[in-house]
């Protein structure tokens, strides 16, 4: 709260008379300092307000798992609100004994469940606005956000394209990623249980007690950690520089 600050306007002869005598009897009074602004609130994973840090332009994600590294290089430009979000999310711990409870030979592997039920249920509502589609497709590596099927419904979970899924293009869901290194560990996640869509509510309520006990076999994420992007290749000598790529229009 910010200090209200009160000024007193004597009038009068005597009131300044009155004003002078008080200055010259009283003992100074030291300066007060002045108020502290509030300290901002400290990130913490059981507050989602608190996880709202501006992603690198470019950033590594490597996901330690129970097949091997997966390295996820994410492009801000492509998806800046997915960016940021996975940011967040992978720096504050969130996906630590996370498990990639739908893997759909064929089609995507997904995970973003937190292991922990008080953490599911304190990011229920966080939802992030869309990001303009069109830049990236859904090809066999990229990383994209799910969605209910509604606008403005990106939470925390997420999938790994396992095959090229371009049909998922004009139903917004947008890339902002890319499985750069360990996607022969992604066909390798454990599928016996079936299409497990059904099973997200009970996931998020059991958290990693109930995975234990009911899906013993999937695979999950040890440890995510944030590592700087891979530096560009130096040009050739006497090369000319390459033109950027064309992007496509993103689309509202």
């Amino acid at each position: 709260m910010k200090p209200v600050l009160l000024t007193i306007f004597l009038t009068g002869a005597l009131s300044g008379v009155l004003l002078s005598q008080t200055k010259s009897d009283a003992p100074k009074a030291a300066p007060k300092a002045a108020p502290k602004a509030p300290a901002p609130a400290a990130a913490n994973l059981l507050t989602p307000a608190t996880l709202n840090r501006t992603a690198p332009a470019s950033y590594r994600v490597k996901l330690t798992t129970t097949k091997g590294d997966v390295v996820v290089e994410v492009t801000r430009d492509w998806a800046p609100r997915g960016a940021d979000r996975f940011y967040n999310l992978a720096r504050s711990g969130y996906f630590t004994d996370a498990s990639f409870f739908r893997v759909v030979p064929g089609f995507m592997a997904q995970f973003g469940i937190s292991a922990r039920p008080d953490v599911n249920r304190a990011w229920a509502n966080s939802n992030i606005q869309d990001d303009p589609s069109g830049k990236k497709s859904n090809t066999r590596g990229m990383v994209t956000f799910a969605t209910t099927g509604r606008p403005n419904t990106r939470g925390t979970q997420l999938f790994i394209n396992m095959v090229d899924n371009k049909f998922l293009d004009p139903m917004g869901f947008v890339p902002f990623g890319e499985v750069v290194e360990g996607m022969e560990n992604v066909d390798k996640f454990y599928t016996g249980y079936g299409d497990t869509a059904n099973q997200e509510g009970v996931i998020e309520e059991g958290g990693k007690a109930w995975v234990d006990k009911n899906m013993p076999k999937l695979d999950r994420i040890m440890t995510a950690t944030i590592v700087p992007a891979a530096p560009a290749a130096p040009a050739a000598p006497g090369a000319a520089p390459a033109a950027a790529p064309k992007q496509a229009a993103p689309k509202q």
